[in-house]
Formats: structure tokens, sequence, C-alpha cells
């Protein structure tokens, strides 16, 4: 008979994001686990098979925290404005899982056409939102969002790494500020 668990896979789970939103991913290993839940690594292997299968969990965690910002901007009365704003916000408030899911190397680079297709996946209601709201087409839309996306994910790095600091109101103008030429440049293409 295996042994009974001594800790749920969310209280796991749990401990293992409060030190990634703490300490960083870096630091999350069985032995910092184990002194999180305050007890040895052998708890953890009683649950999941690997560490690997922890930060599996850990990712979709995270991107469940993301996602929440996300429906919260697609909630807003300007759907597409209110994403930039809560993916600013979320680099904002949650650093350490800004970080985790956008600001790590990846193995392979996506083309310019794929990039948010493969990071982004609310993507379809965002493209939705855009080309319902400012009636565009679905490739004007997809050069907007690019765009757009390119400078929020800027400010973003720059809030994340101390690099500067916006408060939201100037956040809310610089975004309202390019997003306005960059569609009046796709609306006399039209």
């Amino acid at each position: 008979m295996p042994p009974k668990a001594k800790f749920t896979r969310e209280e796991i789970v749990s401990a293992a994001m409060r030190i990634v939103e703490r300490d960083g991913f870096e630091v999350l290993t069985a032995r910092t686990l184990g002194t999180e839940l305050g007890s040895s690594t052998r708890p953890i292997f009683t649950v999941f098979d690997s560490m690997e299968d922890v930060i599996t969990e850990v990712y979709k965690q995270a991107k469940a925290v993301y996602g929440s910002y996300i429906k919260e901007g697609l909630g807003q009365r300007l759907a597409f404005k209110g994403v930039g704003l809560a993916y600013i916000r979320f680099a904002t408030e949650r650093p350490r899982l800004f970080r985790l899911l956008f600001m790590k190397e990846r193995l392979e680079k996506p083309n310019i056409k794929n990039v948010l297709r493969g990071i982004e996946e609310h993507y379809d209601r965002i493209m939705a939102s855009i080309v319902d709201e400012y009636g565009l087409s679905v490739e004007a839309a997809e050069e907007l969002y690019f765009d757009l996306w390119v400078f929020s994910h800027g400010v973003a790095v720059m809030t994340v790494t101390n690099v500067c600091k916006f408060d939201s109101a100037q956040i809310n103008h610089m975004l309202t500020r390019v997003f306005t030429a960059l569609f009046g440049k796709f609306k006399s293409e039209k």
C-alpha cells in the first residue's frame, strides 16, 4: 500500500507558487519546496512523480492567474485597450510570474506572424475584440495587435526590470497615443 499523502496537489502547487512569486522560478527546487511546506522532499514525491510534474502545474497556475487579468481586460468597455492595460498590470503586480511566462529564453524563435498565437491563449478573443470594435480587416487587426503588443511588452519589461516606473495614468495615456497613431494609419490605408 502506498504511503498516505501528507499534502494535497493543491497545497504543493500553492507552496510552489509562493516560492516563485516571492523568490523567482529559478529558486524552485524539491528542497526549497519541502522547506516551504515545512517537511522533507518525500511528501512531494508521494503526490508527484517528479519536479517536472510540479513545474508543469506551476506553469498552468501562472497561466491561469495571467488569464484572469486578460479576461478582466476583455470585459472593459474598450476591450483591446483593456487587454493592454491588463498585460502591463499583470507585469507590475505579478513580476515573477510575468518573468516566468514572458521573459524566458525560448528554444525556437517563432516567425513574426505566429508569435502572438503561440504565447497568447486568448488570441482569438483579443482578435475578435479588435475586428468587432474597430471594423478592421483580420490582416490589419493582426498588425495592430502585434505592434501594440510590442509596445505593451516593452513597457511591461521596463516595469519588471525596474528600468522605469510608470503610473497607471501614464500607461493609459501612452497606450491611447500609440493606438490612435497606429489606428489612424490603418484607417487611412483602408
